[in-house]
């Protein structure tokens, strides 16, 4: 499985590039903490495979870094050679880079 530090992430998201970005959390969690992106909860993303672009990096995210973790493998099983785990998720990102962000 490949990943992306948030340090990477952030560089990508200020030079605007060319990128999609998943959120795999639960509509719940949204509300908590947010970085933008494309939602589509973890049970769901089997029945969303056309929303998920093989043309371009893809970096799936979560709290953690677990669940998109596994959702990065599923993909990769099925054919994805484009995905990217936000290693550390949201906890990270708000560790890193942003502080303000509440976690939990």
């Amino acid at each position: 499985m490949k990943e992306i530090t948030v340090a990477e992430l952030k560089k990508l998201k200020d030079s605007k590039a060319n990128i999609q970005l998943i959120d795999v959390r639960e509509e719940h969690e949204l509300e908590i903490c947010n970085i933008g992106g494309e939602h589509i909860a973890m049970g769901e993303v089997m029945d969303n495979l056309d929303k998920i672009s093989k043309d371009k990096q893809v970096i799936i995210h979560c709290r953690s870094g677990a669940r998109s973790g596994a959702i990065c493998q599923v993909l990769e099983s099925s054919g994805y050679n484009n995905v990217y785990n936000l290693k550390g998720g949201l906890i990270a990102w708000a560790n890193e880079i942003d502080p303000s962000l509440t976690t939990y």
